[in-house]
């Protein structure tokens, strides 16, 4: 299958809270399997919609929260009853992205000197 990100992903482990936007206030722990400065994938057992946009909080590597709203692209199911999501940032600082993009290219740098 042809690679087409424009940003290569990050493998973080963690989870993040989200709340559907559409003025239910119940929220969800997700499972984080990658991230870029442009989006992430994540796993989750309920049944999102492509187009609907969620208010995440991301707890990164450093255990700080990046308060990020999400636009669902993707979803494929696993063979496990959950569902593995791919989402584009739509609400993200420059400085958190930048945060996500200097951690790639220190994982980078590490990567090459082994």
């Amino acid at each position: 299958m042809e690679e087409r990100r424009k940003n290569r992903r990050i493998e973080l482990e963690g989870t993040i809270q989200i709340k559907n936007m559409d003025g239910s206030s119940e929220m969800a722990a997700i499972q984080v399997t990658d991230v870029s400065k442009t989006g992430m994938g994540f796993d989750y057992s309920g049944q999102l919609s492509i187009g609907t946009i969620y208010e995440a909080h991301l707890v990164i590597w450093t255990k700080e929260t990046l308060h990020v709203f999400l636009e669902i692209v993707r979803i494929n199911q696993a063979d496990d009853n959950k569902y593995n999501y791919g989402a584009i940032f739509v609400g993200m600082s420059e400085m958190d992205s930048k945060r996500i993009e200097t951690y790639d290219t220190i994982a980078n740098m590490e990567n090459n000197e082994q």
